[in-house]
Parts: C-alpha cells; sequence; structure tokens
C-alpha cells in the first residue's frame, strides 16, 4: 500500500469536497492506517472539526438497528406480528419482519411521502406522525420479498417493533446491546435531529452561495438517530476485524449473502448495502441529513475500511470510493466510452413499469450522465453499444432503453417521451388521493405552473412544475424533511376516453405510483 499517496489522496480531499469541515480514517487489520479531521464542526463557534467530534451519523444507523434486532430475539421471524401491527389498512400481502430489514418490503419511503402530505422542509415531524403516515398504507410498490425499494420507514418500524418486544426505549436496548460492548465511547442515541452532542452543525449551500446552517426539526428513530465520532466509527471497525472469523460473530450476521424470492442474489441486507468493485465484494452505507453526508465501507477481502464525514452535502460516498481506490492501488475513474454510440441514448425516456423518467445526457468525456434512482449515475458505453455503470445497464433496442439493475430486480424498457404538447392547460385543478387522504392542487400562474399539497403534515409550499412530454411533468423538489430530497417526482396525467383529465399519478425512486384523482 501507497501510505504517502494515501496521505496525498486525504490531504486533497477539502479541495475537491470543500465545504466546512470533515473527518476520515482509513483502516487496516483493524488499525487507523489514516485518522484525519480538518475545518470546523461549526463556524459560528469556530470549534474545530476533529475525529473526535460527534456528528449524526444517519442512514448508517441501520446496520446498528439490524444488530440490536438479531441480540434481543432469537430469530427476526419473532417480530413478524410487531411488523404486521404497525399496517392496519394494507391491503395484499404483508412483509415480514426480514423483508424491512433488507428493504425488500415494498413500502414506500415515508420521507419521501411526507411530501405529499403536507410537510414543510423545515417543519417538524413527531412520533405520532410517523406513525399515522406509516399507517396509512394501503399499497406497496411490489410483492414484498420480490425487488428491492429503499425505505427508511422499514428500519422505523423495526425499531418499533424492538421496543415492544424488549419492552425498554430502543436507544436504550441499542447502547445496551451494541454501542457500549463495541466500545463507541462517545456515541449515543439521539432521535431528534435539531441538535448534535458537543455543538457540532451541518450545513447547506456552496463556495459561491457561501453556507448557512441546515434547519432539521424531525424525530427519527430506527432508520437513523445514532450520534457518533469518527473515532467511534473506527472502534466499530475494531469490532468488526476481531471478529471477521467468527461465522456466528454480529457483523457476520449482518453481513451475509441476500436474496430475493426468486433466489437471485439482491444488493442489501440486514441493514447494509451490498456491492462489488474490482472484482472485491464490500458492504457498508451512507447517510445523509440537511447539512450532513457520510459513508463508511468494508472490504473483508483486504480487511480494511474507509469511514468518511463531512458537515455539508458534498459527495462522501465517491470521496470514501477514491480513498478504496487509492488504497488498494486501482483506478476509480470511467471507463472510456464510445462517444458516438453514447448519443443514442441521450435524451428523456419513461419506464411506464416504475412510473420514472430516465434522463440521459452525454458528457464531453463521451460517458452517459444518466437520472433514474434520483441522483445521476456514469455510465460508459461499450463498441457493443451496451451502457455499463456500476449499479445499472442501459441498453437499446424495439421500442426503447432496456433498463437493468439486478441488485433492485429491475428489468424494464422505458420508451421515449413524446413532444410536449401545448394543450394542458386542462390539468389546473384539485385532486385527492384516497390512500394518503392529501390534496392535490395544480396552479398555472401566467406561464409558469406549480403543484403543492395539503395532507394531515399541514400545507406544503409551492413547488416549481415543467413539462417533460406529452401528459409528463416534472414535479421539482430539492427541499423536504428528509436529505437527500426526492429530486424530481414524475407526474402522469391520465385521461378518460374522451381525453378528460380524471387523475395523476406521482412517482419518485423512494416512492411510486401514488395516484390522486381529480375532483374540482
Amino acid at each position: 500500500m501507497n501510505i504517502a499517496a494515501l496521505e496525498q489522496a486525504v490531504n486533497d480531499l477539502p479541495l475537491t469536497y470543500p465545504g466546512p469541515g470533515g473527518a476520515v480514517a482509513v483502516v487496516k487489520d483493524g488499525v487507523p492506517i489514516v485518522r484525519h479531521g480538518w475545518g470546523f464542526a461549526n463556524l459560528e463557534t469556530r470549534q474545530p472539526f476533529t475525529t473526535a467530534t460527534v456528528t449524526p451519523i444517519c442512514s448508517i444507523t441501520k446496520q446498528f438497528t439490524c444488530a440490536t434486532l438479531l441480540s434481543v430475539a432469537a430469530s427476526p421471524y419473532d417480530y413478524d406480528s410487531l411488523i404486521a401491527g404497525q399496517l392496519p389498512r394494507l391491503e395484499g400481502d404483508m412483509p415480514i419482519t426480514l423483508d424491512l430489514a433488507n428493504n425488500q418490503s415494498g413500502l414506500r419511503d415515508y420521507w419521501a411521502v411526507s411530501v405529499l402530505c403536507g410537510a414543510s422542509p423545515e417543519g417538524e415531524f413527531r412520533p405520532s406522525d410517523a406513525v399515522a403516515l406509516i399507517g396509512l398504507t394501503r399499497s406497496l410498490h411490489f410483492k414484498p420479498g420480490t425487488a428491492y425499494s429503499y425505505s427508511n420507514g422499514n428500519f422505523r418500524m423495526l425499531a418499533s417493533a424492538i421496543e415492544r418486544k424488549a419492552g425498554r426505549e430502543f436507544g436504550e436496548v441499542l447502547t445496551e446491546m451494541i454501542i457500549e460492548p463495541v466500545g463507541m465511547a462517545t456515541a449515543s442515541f439521539e432521535p431528534e435531529s435539531g441538535a448534535v452532542p458537543g455543538g457540532a452543525c451541518g450545513y447547506e449551500g456552496t463556495l459561491t452561495t457561501g453556507w448557512r446552517p441546515g434547519v432539521n426539526n424531525i424525530h427519527w428513530s430506527g432508520d437513523a438517530g445514532l450520534c457518533a465520532s469518527i473515532d467511534d466509527l473506527v472502534a466499530w471497525e475494531r469490532f468488526i476485524y476481531r471478529t471477521r472469523e467468527d461465522t456466528e460473530g454480529l457483523y457476520a450476521k449482518l453481513s451475509q449473502p441476500t436474496y430475493f424470492a426468486n433466489g437471485a442474489p439482491a444488493s442489501y441486507g440486514l441493514g447494509l448495502a451490498k456491492q462489488s468493485r474490482w472484482g472485491r465484494e464490500m458492504t457498508g452505507h451512507g447517510g445523509a441529513l440537511r447539512g450532513w453526508r457520510l459513508q463508511r465501507i468494508w472490504v473483508p477481502a483486504e480487511r480494511l475500511s474507509v469511514d468518511v464525514v463531512f458537515n455539508h452535502e458534498s459527495d462522501s460516498y465517491c470521496a470514501a470510493m477514491h480513498l478504496l481506490a487509492v488504497a488498494m492501488g486501482e483506478n476509480d475513474q470511467a471507463e472510456p466510452s464510445h462517444p458516438i454510440l453514447a448519443k443514442k441514448f441521450e435524451g428523456a425516456w419513461i419506464d411506464r413499469e416504475t412510473g420514472l423518467l430516465l434522463d440521459v445526457l452525454v458528457d464531453p468525456t463521451g460517458t452517459l450522465n444518466a437520472r433514474y434512482t434520483g441522483g445521476g449515475e456514469v455510465l460508459s458505453v461499450r463498441e457493443d453499444g451496451v451502457a455499463h455503470g456500476v449499479d445499472m445497464t442501459l441498453q437499446l433496442g424495439p421500442g426503447g432503453v432496456r433498463i437493468i439493475r439486478r441488485g433492485d430486480a429491475i428489468n424494464s424498457l422505458a420508451v421515449p417521451v413524446i413532444g410536449a404538447s401545448n394543450n394542458s392547460h386542462d390539468i389546473a385543478g384539485i385532486y385527492w388521493s384516497a390512500e394518503l387522504e392529501s390534496e392535490l392542487e395544480v396552479k398555472c400562474a401566467g406561464s409558469s405552473w406549480f403543484a403543492c399539497f395539503n395532507g394531515f403534515l399541514g400545507s406544503g409550499p409551492l413547488m416549481s412544475l415543467s413539462r417533460a412530454g406529452t401528459d409528463i411533468w416534472r414535479l421539482a423538489c430539492q427541499r423536504s424533511l428528509d436529505a437527500p430530497s426526492p429530486g424530481e417526482w414524475t407526474m402522469q396525467i391520465e385521461r378518460s376516453v374522451k381525453g378528460k383529465v380524471v387523475g395523476v399519478t406521482f412517482g419518485c425512486w423512494l416512492a411510486r405510483k401514488i395516484a390522486f384523482g381529480k375532483t374540482a
């Protein structure tokens, strides 16, 4: 391992990913090779950012939730009735505990759905709101166990089931069974996101706009809530290294292979994302809240892990993968791409099966930048005309673009979006979702279009609508209770045989096929 190159890569992080501050650790054989902090944890108080700075680790909490789940009961199936009790209105198949822990439940993400129930970005979200929002569920993305869909609500439900099973607060059980035995000395469970122990602050903005504190007023539990420092995460990496040969060890159980109901391998299980890069299997998880971005990754074959924390919204995943590449002597740049063949993919496509838009641009290098899951993914087009990325493959064929995401059990056809019609003023009006008990209002102000939602969480702000094609619109949502936000929702117009607007269907990667019928 080239330690000098790794140290240089770490020192370059503040330049490549500018922001108020951050910290990183690279751990080999349970020993930190690099442990480094820079910048400031709080610009107002001038508190330095060090490896001892406590931060919300956000969704990295999910693996600790699942570790607690496995520690409290003899079998995950012992929680199944406690899961069913939280979905009183669900029609059809009921997901079991492992479906939730593996993100195979089919449940829509509750933070995304909160937007459609009138939540305001800086609004409060209480435990009772979570119970009510999850309890509204009548339908799922898919039959449980058959596909993947990331849902924070899965893990909130797991935390609630753990509380019922243990007869104590989830944070108490997590601390006693996992945090203290592992030796995460400064870690604590903090379900209120508004303040971080120790005074660190997360920031929104850029070097151009300047930095402003990210405002968070949500209560979360199980899907997030653990606060810890890089030093605490190093203790977790040491624990994983110490127990790596124990097949009955906690992390061995968490990281075991996961499958869909048909036996195909899945890319997520028990709070851990699973992927293969440079011929090596990896497990880990990212984390995000307004003002915060984090990533941890473990490479068992190399006995190597990386932990990255930013108190700003730069790409912590790319930062962590770059450090891994340098540490292992690999190249993390995209493969060469055929620019002429790449042009054939450019444009907007609609996947009717998921109800989502696929937007493809060609970068100056000839690689594709495809947006389908909310964030952009880089793909390289090979001589055979197939575009390959880390998680997605695109293949041109009769009728459109074939989208293949094996880890998500998605293999669907996206067809070209037909050019937008000028005759669309009939979409203005009021719509109602019986499932969410929420109202949508579509408004035209001159040549500008907006939409807003009114539901049990309040009256949300107006959000911009723009035409993507005939009866297909994009709803911009870059600010919401959780982060990252849904981004762009795809809104599809439903018409009667006579052409009259009768409803709309909304979808984003985290929450798909939500119907609103037109009432006025």
